[in-house]
């Protein structure tokens, strides 16, 4: 059973960065005949949002000489079948079509549009149904998607890049280069695997960033800025017009409002503006810096992982790097950088 189910997780997983808000699914069809091994006649997943859900692909790539056998047929999906229509018809109908003989699941949908009702479905219809299988990982995959739902916010990532000597830029916030070629390349494939990115003042003020995947092939983030006082420079890259930014504030009278592209926010907490971006259906953000904006995340908790790289380069003074907090994932070395992820686990 499991070799099946980590086959639809490895399915789900090529989703990624195409499919938000919708969740990564992969769906497995088995056939067993007899004492004989169970094989696969059919998988898919959810490859772009708008487009067919895992369930409908599978069903799609069962050869015309194997359809007869989608009744005595097992189906592993990651993921509780939707049971509303949407942009698709609902999953759940097209397996009772099928009269597929068993269901076998991860996790419940947290959406309340399905919430168990693709499961009541499936069964009112005499389809077996079992839950909770690999159920961490599914929801490990899904991580942003449950985030969304479950604590009413986007899914939170810290990331910057510090010297051996733990210093994030240079005297006065002056910017270096600190991490590699390789690094960042991997750093823009994460920008199109999420739906926004973050910045503080300073950082888009000296950095001037763009912010966008240039270095890989992938969408652009919304790009996300916290200005106060509406200080910046309006000549920024950020205001180019290039892809969707939003300007967090807490000027009471906004008057650079209407350029294109650009939303202005008004705010008055760090919790109100995550509230704000979870109604705009955001569900994932990249904190980019600088070390004032993630230390406030830091500070009030709210973060759900941390990727840290650490160069060989040593500074010798400047500013320092936020502390790092947390459970320990993984360590790995990208190029001549050490990267090191840490998840915000109830016990850290």
């Amino acid at each position: 059973m499991n070799q099946f189910m980590l086959r639809a997780l490895e399915l789900a997983a090529l989703g990624r960065g195409h499919v938000s808000p919708n969740p990564m699914v992969g769906c497995v069809i088995t056939h067993q005949l007899g004492d004989s091994e169970p094989r696969i006649i059919g998988e898919g997943w959810h490859q772009r949002y708008g487009e067919w859900h895992a369930e409908v692909n599978a069903i799609r790539s069962v050869r015309p000489e194997d359809t007869h056998l989608l009744p005595e047929a097992t189906v592993y999906v990651t993921l509780e079948p939707c049971s509303h229509w949407g942009k698709t018809p609902p999953c759940a109908d097209l397996l009772i079509e099928n009269r597929v003989r068993r269901v076998i699941c991860c996790n419940d949908d947290p959406n309340p549009l399905v919430s168990g009702q693709g499961f009541d479905k499936l069964r009112a219809a005499g389809i077996e149904v079992e839950t909770g299988v690999m159920a961490e990982l599914g929801r490990q995959l899904n991580a942003r998607f449950f985030t969304f739902f479950e604590k009413k916010r986007p899914y939170i990532i810290l990331k910057w890049a510090e010297t051996a000597d733990g210093f994030i830029a240079g005297e006065q916030g002056r910017q270096v280069k600190i991490s590699g070629d390789l690094a960042h390349r991997l750093v823009h494939r994460w920008r199109s695997e999420e739906d926004a990115i973050m910045v503080g003042t300073n950082t888009a003020r000296l950095d001037n960033p763009r912010l966008n995947t240039r270095l890989w092939p992938g969408k652009n983030p919304t790009r996300i800025v916290v200005d106060n006082a509406l200080s910046l420079d309006q000549t920024l890259h950020l205001f180019d017009g290039s892809q969707p930014t939003i300007v967090f504030h807490t000027c009471e009278d906004d008057t650079l409002a209407g350029r294109p592209n650009v939303i202005h926010a008004f705010t008055h907490s760090l919790i109100h503006a995550l509230t704000t971006l979870h109604e705009r259906k955001i569900q994932s953000i990249l904190v980019e810096g600088g070390t004032s904006l993630i230390n406030s995340f830091l500070q009030a908790g709210l973060w759900d992982e941390m990727r840290v790289f650490r160069s060989q380069a040593m500074l010798g003074g400047g500013i320092a790097a936020p502390t790092v907090q947390g459970e320990m994932m993984s360590r790995e070395m990208v190029g001549l950088d050490e990267l090191t992820v840490y998840t915000n686990s109830p016990g850290s």
